[in-house]
């Protein structure tokens, strides 16, 4: 995993308060399984009838690099949960969590133990359908724009009923006047909200931070370690590789003119040297004599 001090600075959450336990008690209500478990076979079952994909233009400039920002650092930076894991992560791609209910679309998912399809053209393959990967993603993240998306009310309820593990808000403007960043877990069919932003059963986690990605400066959400360090983008690799290439550079050119230095004043001290002897022998002293003596 790589990681980076970057020039800026990682913000601390604001304190939230203590775990909610009554979070959508209305999912009690639910049948106890649902989502993938009743999702049939994928060879036996078609999905022509599924709206993978509809071409309409949903998100606003930040959501859109946002989203970029998290996909390009998990890609660049980070190899997987461990021991050759492998992982999924994907931005404004339809998740499936029931063969005859519409899609919720997340921001950004993130699910392991799972790899790219070889045929992402094939309908089956074209978003991310529970009962064609064998699980839902462990990792939702939705991105508040306005209070139209529902991302306090009604995806609370869905994504406990897709069984998906842990959901993020990210609300960079405050909208819903809730925090800028909150994380829940799943814990039987409500959302808790945590306290730690480390996903223990992802191994990631999830930090604020104010800084400049491209041309853009602003409080983005980003991935971290459970120590607190980034996970960086391949342009932010670069910038560090760099970084480190001249550093070494500017030490070896330290080294270089100290040591041309040295002798420069080697040979200043000699030529004085025998400037000074010059003189003596002109005066018919011999300097060996001197020195002798």
């Amino acid at each position: 995993m790589n990681t980076i001090a970057l020039d800026a600075k990682t913000i601390s959450p604001a304190p939230t308060p203590p775990p909610v336990t009554t979070r959508w008690s209305a999912c009690d209500q639910w049948p106890p399984e649902t989502a993938q478990d009743s999702w049939p076979s994928p060879d036996t079952v078609s999905v022509d009838h599924l709206i993978t994909e509809n071409d309409d233009p949903v998100d606003n400039i930040f959501s859109e690099k946002q989203q970029r920002l998290l996909t390009n650092s998990l890609y660049a930076s980070w190899t997987g949960p461990g021991q050759g894991r492998t992982f999924l992560t994907m931005a404004n791609v339809g998740l499936f969590y029931a063969l005859h209910s519409p899609p919720i679309v997340p921001d950004v998912l993130v699910s392991l133990d799972v790899q790219m399809p070889a045929d992402v053209w094939k309908k089956a393959k074209r978003s991310y359908l529970v009962g064609e990967y064998g699980k839902p993603p462990e990792l939702v993240i939705e991105i508040v724009s306005n209070q139209e998306g529902e991302e306090d009310g009604r995806k609370f309820q869905l994504y406990a009923q897709a069984k998906v593990p842990y959901y993020v808000i990210f609300d960079p403007i405050n909208e819903l006047e809730k925090g800028v960043l909150r994380v829940h877990q799943r814990r039987g069919n409500r959302y808790v909200e945590l306290q730690d932003h480390y996903l223990s059963q992802v191994g990631l986690g999830v930090t604020l931070w104010e800084g400049r990605f491209e041309d853009k400066y602003e409080t983005w959400l980003r991935f971290c370690d459970k120590a607190g360090h980034l996970l960086l983008t391949g342009a932010e690799q670069f910038q560090q590789e760099r970084q480190a290439k001249e550093l070494v550079l500017s030490r070896l050119t330290r080294e270089r003119q100290d040591k041309e230095r040295e002798r420069q004043d080697k040979e200043l001290a000699q030529f004085q040297r025998d400037q000074l002897a010059a003189t003596l022998r002109s005066l018919g002293i011999n300097p060996e004599e001197l020195l002798k003596g």
